[in-house]
Protein backbone atom coordinates (compact mmCIF):
# COMPACT_ATOMS: atom_id res chain seq x y z
CA UNK A 1 0.00 0.00 0.00
CA UNK A 2 1.59 3.76 -1.20
CA UNK A 3 1.79 6.37 1.66
CA UNK A 4 -1.13 7.95 -0.32
CA UNK A 5 -3.42 4.98 0.50
CA UNK A 6 -2.18 4.24 3.68
CA UNK A 7 -3.11 8.15 4.63
CA UNK A 8 -6.49 8.07 3.35
CA UNK A 9 -6.87 4.91 5.25
CA UNK A 10 -5.97 6.41 8.16
CA UNK A 11 -7.98 9.38 7.88
CA UNK A 12 -11.13 7.14 7.49
CA UNK A 13 -9.89 5.47 10.81
CA UNK A 14 -9.73 8.61 12.52
CA UNK A 15 -13.27 9.31 10.68
CA UNK A 16 -14.40 6.34 12.68
CA UNK A 17 -13.24 6.94 15.85
CA UNK A 18 -14.24 10.15 15.72
CA UNK A 19 -17.81 9.55 14.80
CA UNK A 20 -17.93 6.78 17.86
CA UNK A 21 -16.55 9.55 20.06
CA UNK A 22 -19.33 12.15 19.15
CA UNK A 23 -21.70 9.24 19.50
CA UNK A 24 -20.68 8.71 23.36
CA UNK A 25 -20.89 11.98 23.95
CA UNK A 26 -24.07 12.67 23.08
CA UNK A 27 -25.17 9.42 24.55
CA UNK A 28 -23.86 10.61 27.98
CA UNK A 29 -25.11 13.67 27.80
CA UNK A 30 -28.56 12.74 27.51
CA UNK A 31 -27.82 10.08 30.02
CA UNK A 32 -26.67 13.59 32.61
CA UNK A 33 -29.71 15.23 31.84
CA UNK A 34 -32.75 12.50 31.93
CA UNK A 35 -30.53 11.43 34.97
CA UNK A 36 -31.88 15.16 36.03
CA UNK A 37 -35.11 15.06 35.26
CA UNK A 38 -38.12 13.70 37.51
CA UNK A 39 -39.40 11.29 35.16
CA UNK A 40 -37.19 8.82 36.26
CA UNK A 41 -39.94 5.78 35.83
CA UNK A 42 -39.50 6.24 32.36
CA UNK A 43 -35.52 6.23 32.13
CA UNK A 44 -35.04 3.16 30.49
CA UNK A 45 -37.44 4.22 27.59
CA UNK A 46 -36.02 7.71 27.35
CA UNK A 47 -32.81 6.59 27.26
CA UNK A 48 -33.41 4.19 24.21
CA UNK A 49 -35.53 6.87 22.35
CA UNK A 50 -32.45 8.99 22.47
CA UNK A 51 -29.76 6.26 21.48
CA UNK A 52 -32.38 5.38 18.23
CA UNK A 53 -32.88 8.88 17.14
CA UNK A 54 -29.11 9.63 17.58
CA UNK A 55 -28.36 6.91 15.34
CA UNK A 56 -31.12 7.74 12.62
CA UNK A 57 -29.58 11.31 12.63
CA UNK A 58 -25.87 9.92 12.37
CA UNK A 59 -26.96 7.51 9.26
CA UNK A 60 -29.72 10.14 7.33
CA UNK A 61 -32.44 7.36 7.87
CA UNK A 62 -35.74 8.40 7.62
CA UNK A 63 -37.10 5.79 10.32
CA UNK A 64 -36.09 3.04 12.37
CA UNK A 65 -36.95 0.33 15.36
CA UNK A 66 -34.53 -0.80 18.20
CA UNK A 67 -35.82 -4.49 19.23
CA UNK A 68 -35.28 -5.30 22.39
CA UNK A 69 -34.32 -8.55 22.90
CA UNK A 70 -34.42 -11.54 25.94
CA UNK A 71 -31.61 -14.20 26.13
CA UNK A 72 -33.95 -16.31 23.63
CA UNK A 73 -34.16 -13.79 21.25
CA UNK A 74 -37.49 -13.13 21.59
CA UNK A 75 -38.66 -9.64 21.13
CA UNK A 76 -39.60 -8.10 24.46
CA UNK A 77 -40.12 -4.72 23.50
CA UNK A 78 -39.77 -2.00 20.55
CA UNK A 79 -39.03 1.37 20.38
CA UNK A 80 -39.61 3.63 17.32
CA UNK A 81 -38.19 6.72 15.84
CA UNK A 82 -40.72 9.48 15.33
CA UNK A 83 -41.37 8.37 11.92
CA UNK A 84 -44.95 7.61 10.37
CA UNK A 85 -44.60 4.23 11.83
CA UNK A 86 -46.96 2.82 14.63
CA UNK A 87 -46.68 1.86 17.54
CA UNK A 88 -49.15 -0.78 16.95
CA UNK A 89 -46.11 -2.64 15.01
CA UNK A 90 -44.45 -2.88 17.84
CA UNK A 91 -47.40 -4.24 19.82
CA UNK A 92 -47.69 -7.22 16.86
CA UNK A 93 -43.86 -7.80 16.75
CA UNK A 94 -43.53 -7.85 20.78
CA UNK A 95 -43.19 -11.91 21.68
CA UNK A 96 -42.04 -12.96 18.25
CA UNK A 97 -38.90 -14.12 17.01
CA UNK A 98 -37.50 -12.53 14.22
CA UNK A 99 -36.99 -15.51 11.69
CA UNK A 100 -37.36 -14.09 8.62
CA UNK A 101 -36.22 -10.97 6.17
CA UNK A 102 -32.76 -8.73 7.53
CA UNK A 103 -33.84 -8.87 10.86
CA UNK A 104 -33.74 -12.66 11.10
CA UNK A 105 -30.36 -12.63 8.79
CA UNK A 106 -28.72 -10.33 11.26
CA UNK A 107 -29.87 -12.39 14.39
CA UNK A 108 -28.62 -15.52 12.56
CA UNK A 109 -25.29 -13.97 11.47
CA UNK A 110 -24.91 -11.64 14.32
CA UNK A 111 -23.07 -8.63 12.02
CA UNK A 112 -24.39 -5.85 10.02
CA UNK A 113 -26.94 -6.70 7.54
CA UNK A 114 -26.98 -3.58 4.54
CA UNK A 115 -29.33 -3.64 1.69
CA UNK A 116 -28.39 -0.84 -0.86
CA UNK A 117 -31.57 -1.52 -2.92
CA UNK A 118 -34.43 -3.90 -1.44
CA UNK A 119 -35.71 -4.62 -4.73
CA UNK A 120 -32.32 -6.61 -5.67
CA UNK A 121 -32.14 -8.13 -2.32
CA UNK A 122 -33.83 -11.35 -1.47
CA UNK A 123 -33.32 -11.19 2.50
CA UNK A 124 -35.76 -7.90 2.26
CA UNK A 125 -39.37 -8.76 2.72
CA UNK A 126 -42.09 -6.26 1.73
CA UNK A 127 -45.45 -6.90 3.89
CA UNK A 128 -48.92 -6.38 2.02
CA UNK A 129 -49.73 -3.74 4.37
CA UNK A 130 -47.00 -1.86 4.26
CA UNK A 131 -48.03 2.11 5.28
CA UNK A 132 -43.83 3.31 3.23
CA UNK A 133 -41.75 2.20 0.43
CA UNK A 134 -38.52 1.34 1.66
CA UNK A 135 -35.29 0.86 -0.98
CA UNK A 136 -32.70 0.94 1.41
CA UNK A 137 -32.19 -0.81 4.67
CA UNK A 138 -29.31 -1.12 7.38
CA UNK A 139 -29.95 -3.78 10.38
CA UNK A 140 -27.30 -3.62 13.14
CA UNK A 141 -26.75 -6.15 16.33
CA UNK A 142 -26.38 -4.58 19.35
CA UNK A 143 -23.99 -7.31 21.59
CA UNK A 144 -22.56 -6.75 24.96
CA UNK A 145 -20.27 -9.28 26.51
CA UNK A 146 -21.56 -11.90 23.59
CA UNK A 147 -24.76 -11.25 24.41
CA UNK A 148 -27.09 -10.19 21.58
CA UNK A 149 -29.15 -7.38 23.37
CA UNK A 150 -31.35 -5.93 19.88
CA UNK A 151 -31.19 -5.36 16.55
CA UNK A 152 -31.58 -2.15 15.10
CA UNK A 153 -32.92 -1.18 11.45
CA UNK A 154 -32.65 1.48 9.80
CA UNK A 155 -34.55 2.95 6.54
CA UNK A 156 -34.28 5.33 3.62
CA UNK A 157 -37.46 5.35 0.74
CA UNK A 158 -34.17 5.82 -1.78
CA UNK A 159 -31.62 3.46 -2.54
CA UNK A 160 -28.03 3.82 -1.97
CA UNK A 161 -28.82 5.67 1.06
CA UNK A 162 -26.55 3.27 3.21
CA UNK A 163 -23.40 2.24 2.06
CA UNK A 164 -19.84 0.48 3.48
CA UNK A 165 -19.07 3.63 4.59
CA UNK A 166 -22.65 4.08 6.51
CA UNK A 167 -21.49 -0.19 7.93
CA UNK A 168 -18.02 1.07 8.91
CA UNK A 169 -19.59 3.93 10.98
CA UNK A 170 -21.98 1.63 12.82
CA UNK A 171 -19.69 -0.62 13.33
CA UNK A 172 -17.38 1.92 15.67
CA UNK A 173 -20.78 2.94 16.85
CA UNK A 174 -22.70 -0.41 17.69
CA UNK A 175 -20.26 -0.78 20.92
CA UNK A 176 -21.64 2.37 22.16
CA UNK A 177 -24.61 1.30 21.47
CA UNK A 178 -24.57 -1.88 23.32
CA UNK A 179 -23.12 -0.07 26.12
CA UNK A 180 -25.99 2.23 26.57
CA UNK A 181 -28.84 -0.29 26.57
CA UNK A 182 -26.91 -2.12 29.43
CA UNK A 183 -25.95 1.27 31.02
CA UNK A 184 -30.33 1.95 30.44
CA UNK A 185 -31.09 -1.36 31.77
CA UNK A 186 -28.85 -1.61 34.65
CA UNK A 187 -29.95 1.78 35.74
CA UNK A 188 -33.36 0.82 35.56
CA UNK A 189 -32.89 -2.24 38.20
CA UNK A 190 -30.98 0.46 40.20
CA UNK A 191 -33.84 2.72 40.26
CA UNK A 192 -36.30 -0.15 41.37
CA UNK A 193 -34.26 -1.48 43.62
CA UNK A 194 -33.82 2.20 45.39
CA UNK A 195 -37.61 2.43 45.40
CA UNK A 196 -37.77 -0.91 47.10
CA UNK A 197 -35.36 0.67 49.44
CA UNK A 198 -36.87 3.44 50.11
CA UNK A 199 -40.30 1.42 50.27
CA UNK A 200 -38.57 -0.42 53.53
CA UNK A 201 -36.67 2.48 55.16
CA UNK A 202 -40.41 4.25 55.35
CA UNK A 203 -41.85 0.96 56.94
CA UNK A 204 -38.33 1.13 59.41
CA UNK A 205 -38.88 4.72 60.30
CA UNK A 206 -42.95 4.36 60.96
CA UNK A 207 -41.66 1.64 63.66
CA UNK A 208 -39.11 3.62 65.12
CA UNK A 209 -42.05 6.15 65.70
CA UNK A 210 -43.31 3.72 67.54
CA UNK A 211 -39.69 3.48 70.07
CA UNK A 212 -40.60 6.50 70.61
CA UNK A 213 -42.80 8.06 73.20
CA UNK A 214 -46.17 8.98 71.62
CA UNK A 215 -47.36 11.28 74.06
CA UNK A 216 -45.04 12.64 76.65
CA UNK A 217 -46.15 11.97 80.39
CA UNK A 218 -48.55 15.32 82.06
CA UNK A 219 -47.71 15.74 85.71
CA UNK A 220 -49.22 18.25 87.75
CA UNK A 221 -47.13 21.40 88.43
CA UNK A 222 -45.41 20.28 85.02
CA UNK A 223 -45.03 20.33 80.86
CA UNK A 224 -42.60 18.57 79.01
CA UNK A 225 -42.49 19.01 75.05
CA UNK A 226 -39.85 17.63 72.47
CA UNK A 227 -39.03 17.63 68.56
CA UNK A 228 -37.50 14.85 66.60
CA UNK A 229 -36.86 15.47 62.97
CA UNK A 230 -34.78 12.79 61.71
CA UNK A 231 -31.95 13.63 58.93
CA UNK A 232 -33.10 10.55 57.04
CA UNK A 233 -35.61 8.22 57.06
CA UNK A 234 -34.36 6.88 60.30
CA UNK A 235 -31.96 8.26 63.21
CA UNK A 236 -29.86 7.59 65.76
CA UNK A 237 -31.05 10.69 67.88
CA UNK A 238 -33.89 9.61 70.34
CA UNK A 239 -35.17 11.33 73.53
CA UNK A 240 -38.23 9.78 76.22
CA UNK A 241 -40.07 10.42 79.08
CA UNK A 242 -42.16 8.22 80.76
CA UNK A 243 -43.32 8.31 84.80
CA UNK A 244 -41.52 5.05 87.06
CA UNK A 245 -43.30 2.96 89.65
CA UNK A 246 -42.52 5.64 92.61
CA UNK A 247 -44.29 8.51 90.61
CA UNK A 248 -40.66 10.17 89.72
CA UNK A 249 -40.72 11.56 86.14
CA UNK A 250 -37.77 9.94 83.52
CA UNK A 251 -35.98 11.93 80.89
CA UNK A 252 -33.65 10.93 78.59
CA UNK A 253 -32.37 12.71 75.48
CA UNK A 254 -29.51 10.79 73.08
CA UNK A 255 -27.39 10.81 70.13
CA UNK A 256 -26.23 7.33 68.71
CA UNK A 257 -22.78 7.66 66.62
CA UNK A 258 -23.40 8.21 62.80
CA UNK A 259 -26.88 8.25 61.14
CA UNK A 260 -29.07 5.50 59.23
CA UNK A 261 -30.43 1.61 60.24
CA UNK A 262 -27.53 0.77 62.54
CA UNK A 263 -27.77 3.97 64.26
CA UNK A 264 -31.56 3.24 64.66
CA UNK A 265 -31.32 -0.39 65.54
CA UNK A 266 -28.98 0.80 68.36
CA UNK A 267 -31.25 3.96 69.53
CA UNK A 268 -34.37 0.92 69.62
CA UNK A 269 -31.87 -1.00 72.49
CA UNK A 270 -30.34 1.63 74.52
CA UNK A 271 -34.02 3.06 74.73
CA UNK A 272 -35.25 -0.60 75.53
CA UNK A 273 -32.52 -0.99 78.21
CA UNK A 274 -33.14 2.06 80.42
CA UNK A 275 -36.85 1.30 80.44
CA UNK A 276 -35.97 -1.96 82.02
CA UNK A 277 -33.21 -0.81 84.11
CA UNK A 278 -34.95 2.31 85.27
CA UNK A 279 -37.89 -0.25 86.53
CA UNK A 280 -40.51 1.34 84.49
CA UNK A 281 -41.22 -2.25 82.73
CA UNK A 282 -39.65 -5.53 84.27
CA UNK A 283 -38.28 -8.82 82.64
CA UNK A 284 -37.88 -11.96 84.31
CA UNK A 285 -34.58 -12.47 85.26
CA UNK A 286 -33.37 -8.88 84.88
CA UNK A 287 -32.04 -7.29 88.20
CA UNK A 288 -31.26 -3.45 88.56
CA UNK A 289 -27.60 -2.93 89.65
CA UNK A 290 -26.82 0.26 91.45
CA UNK A 291 -23.31 0.53 90.69
CA UNK A 292 -21.07 2.64 92.87
CA UNK A 293 -22.92 5.08 94.73
CA UNK A 294 -22.13 8.53 95.36
CA UNK A 295 -20.28 9.78 98.33
CA UNK A 296 -23.03 12.45 99.14
CA UNK A 297 -25.14 12.71 102.42
CA UNK A 298 -28.22 13.43 99.35
CA UNK A 299 -28.33 9.55 97.76
CA UNK A 300 -31.55 8.67 97.15
CA UNK A 301 -34.20 6.29 95.54
CA UNK A 302 -33.73 8.89 92.60
CA UNK A 303 -29.97 8.99 92.60
CA UNK A 304 -29.63 5.30 92.89
CA UNK A 305 -32.18 4.16 89.81
CA UNK A 306 -30.39 6.90 87.32
CA UNK A 307 -26.66 5.59 88.06
CA UNK A 308 -27.91 1.50 88.16
CA UNK A 309 -29.45 2.54 84.56
CA UNK A 310 -26.90 3.83 82.78
CA UNK A 311 -24.35 1.49 84.35
CA UNK A 312 -26.25 -1.68 83.54
CA UNK A 313 -27.34 0.04 79.87
CA UNK A 314 -23.73 0.02 78.99
CA UNK A 315 -22.41 -3.28 80.21
CA UNK A 316 -24.69 -4.95 78.22
CA UNK A 317 -24.17 -2.92 75.17
CA UNK A 318 -20.39 -3.02 75.67
CA UNK A 319 -20.60 -6.66 76.47
CA UNK A 320 -22.80 -8.13 73.75
CA UNK A 321 -22.05 -5.76 71.03
CA UNK A 322 -18.70 -3.84 71.46
CA UNK A 323 -17.77 -5.35 68.46
CA UNK A 324 -19.96 -3.53 66.19
CA UNK A 325 -18.09 -0.14 67.02
CA UNK A 326 -21.38 1.41 67.61
CA UNK A 327 -21.67 4.17 71.07
CA UNK A 328 -24.06 6.28 72.05
CA UNK A 329 -23.78 9.74 74.46
CA UNK A 330 -27.07 10.21 76.50
CA UNK A 331 -28.42 11.77 79.58
CA UNK A 332 -31.04 10.17 81.78
CA UNK A 333 -32.41 12.77 84.31
CA UNK A 334 -34.47 11.56 87.08
CA UNK A 335 -37.18 14.43 88.59
CA UNK A 336 -38.89 14.52 91.62
CA UNK A 337 -42.03 16.10 91.04
CA UNK A 338 -43.03 17.15 94.31
CA UNK A 339 -39.49 18.58 95.45
CA UNK A 340 -38.04 20.03 91.87
CA UNK A 341 -34.73 17.48 92.53
CA UNK A 342 -33.06 16.13 89.22
CA UNK A 343 -30.40 13.71 90.40
CA UNK A 344 -28.87 12.78 86.61
CA UNK A 345 -25.48 10.51 84.92
CA UNK A 346 -24.21 12.34 81.60
CA UNK A 347 -22.97 9.62 79.64
CA UNK A 348 -20.59 12.00 77.74
CA UNK A 349 -23.60 14.01 76.37
CA UNK A 350 -24.14 17.72 75.28
CA UNK A 351 -24.23 19.26 78.76
CA UNK A 352 -28.13 19.94 79.51
CA UNK A 353 -28.90 23.28 80.51
CA UNK A 354 -31.50 24.71 83.05
CA UNK A 355 -32.83 27.74 82.56
CA UNK A 356 -34.31 30.61 85.43
CA UNK A 357 -35.65 33.92 85.13
CA UNK A 358 -32.38 35.46 84.57
CA UNK A 359 -31.16 33.49 81.84
CA UNK A 360 -29.26 30.07 81.76
CA UNK A 361 -28.59 29.08 85.76
CA UNK A 362 -26.69 25.78 85.69
CA UNK A 363 -25.06 23.20 83.12
CA UNK A 364 -25.29 19.49 83.76
CA UNK A 365 -21.99 18.64 82.56
CA UNK A 366 -20.82 15.00 81.67
CA UNK A 367 -20.49 12.31 84.79
CA UNK A 368 -19.19 9.53 82.48
CA UNK A 369 -18.05 8.76 79.32
CA UNK A 370 -20.41 7.58 76.24
CA UNK A 371 -22.41 4.58 76.47
CA UNK A 372 -20.81 1.20 74.60
CA UNK A 373 -17.25 1.97 74.72
CA UNK A 374 -15.95 0.20 77.64
CA UNK A 375 -17.71 -2.24 79.79
CA UNK A 376 -16.25 -1.07 82.77
CA UNK A 377 -16.78 2.44 82.30
CA UNK A 378 -17.60 4.14 86.17
CA UNK A 379 -20.01 6.95 86.17
CA UNK A 380 -21.20 8.89 88.76
CA UNK A 381 -24.61 10.59 89.37
CA UNK A 382 -24.97 14.25 90.06
CA UNK A 383 -28.00 16.56 91.42
CA UNK A 384 -29.48 19.42 90.90
CA UNK A 385 -33.25 21.02 91.49
CA UNK A 386 -35.63 22.55 89.07
CA UNK A 387 -37.15 25.39 90.43
CA UNK A 388 -40.56 26.74 89.92
CA UNK A 389 -40.25 28.79 86.87
CA UNK A 390 -37.67 26.66 85.75
CA UNK A 391 -36.94 25.16 82.61
CA UNK A 392 -34.44 21.79 81.59
CA UNK A 393 -33.69 21.23 77.86
CA UNK A 394 -31.76 18.81 76.52
CA UNK A 395 -30.70 18.73 72.80
CA UNK A 396 -28.55 17.22 70.18
CA UNK A 397 -25.17 18.63 68.51
CA UNK A 398 -27.70 18.38 65.37
CA UNK A 399 -29.37 21.92 66.53
CA UNK A 400 -26.50 24.00 67.07
CA UNK A 401 -24.80 22.38 64.18
CA UNK A 402 -27.22 23.21 61.44
CA UNK A 403 -26.18 24.85 58.59
CA UNK A 404 -27.92 27.05 56.47
CA UNK A 405 -27.33 26.95 52.51
CA UNK A 406 -24.11 29.59 53.06
CA UNK A 407 -22.73 26.56 55.04
CA UNK A 408 -23.34 29.07 58.26
CA UNK A 409 -23.61 26.87 61.87
CA UNK A 410 -26.53 28.13 63.49
CA UNK A 411 -24.01 27.95 66.72
CA UNK A 412 -24.84 27.43 70.14
CA UNK A 413 -24.59 31.45 71.16
CA UNK A 414 -27.84 31.51 68.97
CA UNK A 415 -29.41 28.66 70.52
CA UNK A 416 -29.33 29.61 74.10
CA UNK A 417 -30.27 33.69 72.81
CA UNK A 418 -33.95 32.30 72.24
CA UNK A 419 -33.76 29.69 75.22
CA UNK A 420 -33.04 32.61 77.58
CA UNK A 421 -36.04 34.85 76.16
CA UNK A 422 -39.56 33.86 78.66
CA UNK A 423 -41.45 31.27 77.54
CA UNK A 424 -44.92 30.82 79.07
CA UNK A 425 -44.39 26.74 78.59
CA UNK A 426 -42.18 24.12 77.29
CA UNK A 427 -43.71 23.45 73.93
CA UNK A 428 -43.59 27.52 73.39
CA UNK A 429 -40.34 27.17 73.65
CA UNK A 430 -39.52 24.46 71.69
CA UNK A 431 -41.87 26.08 68.55
CA UNK A 432 -39.68 29.56 69.48
CA UNK A 433 -36.41 27.37 68.41
CA UNK A 434 -37.89 25.39 66.28
CA UNK A 435 -39.11 28.34 63.91
CA UNK A 436 -36.06 30.31 64.05
CA UNK A 437 -33.57 26.91 63.38
CA UNK A 438 -35.54 25.67 60.17
CA UNK A 439 -35.83 29.71 58.84
CA UNK A 440 -31.82 28.88 59.18
CA UNK A 441 -31.74 26.05 57.22
CA UNK A 442 -34.55 26.84 54.81
CA UNK A 443 -34.22 24.42 51.96
CA UNK A 444 -30.69 23.51 53.04
CA UNK A 445 -30.03 19.59 52.85
CA UNK A 446 -30.43 18.63 56.91
CA UNK A 447 -26.56 17.08 58.18
CA UNK A 448 -28.09 15.82 61.12
CA UNK A 449 -30.43 14.63 63.12
CA UNK A 450 -32.28 17.22 65.29
CA UNK A 451 -33.68 16.63 68.72
CA UNK A 452 -34.81 18.46 71.59
CA UNK A 453 -36.68 18.13 75.26
CA UNK A 454 -37.71 20.40 77.37
CA UNK A 455 -39.71 20.27 80.94
CA UNK A 456 -40.65 22.99 82.21
CA UNK A 457 -41.54 23.85 86.19
CA UNK A 458 -44.85 25.99 86.61
CA UNK A 459 -45.02 28.51 89.43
Amino acid sequence: MDKTAELKAKIERLRRKKTALLTQSRLLQDFVSLAKSSAKEQMLAAILQKTLDLTAELTKAETGSLFLLDPDGVVRDCILTRGPRQAKECLDLTGTVLKDGLAGWVMRNRRIGLITDTEKDDRWLNLPDQPYAVRSAMAVPIIRDNELLGILTLLHAHPGIFHQGTVDVMEVTAGQLGLALESAKLYAKLDEYSRALDAELEKGRQIQKEFLPRELPRLTGWDIAACFHPARQVAGDFYDGFVLPNGCLAVVIGDVCDKGVGSALFMALIRSLLRVFTGKISLSGVSISAGDRPATAEVDAEVETALGAVTSTNEYIAEEHGDQGMFATLCLGIINPQTGLLAYVNAGHLPLVIIGKSGVRAFLNATGSSVGIDSVSRYRSAIARIEPGEVLVGYTDGVTEAMSPEEVLYTKERFFSLLEKPASSAGDLIERVKTDLFSHIRHAPQSDDITMIAVHRKE
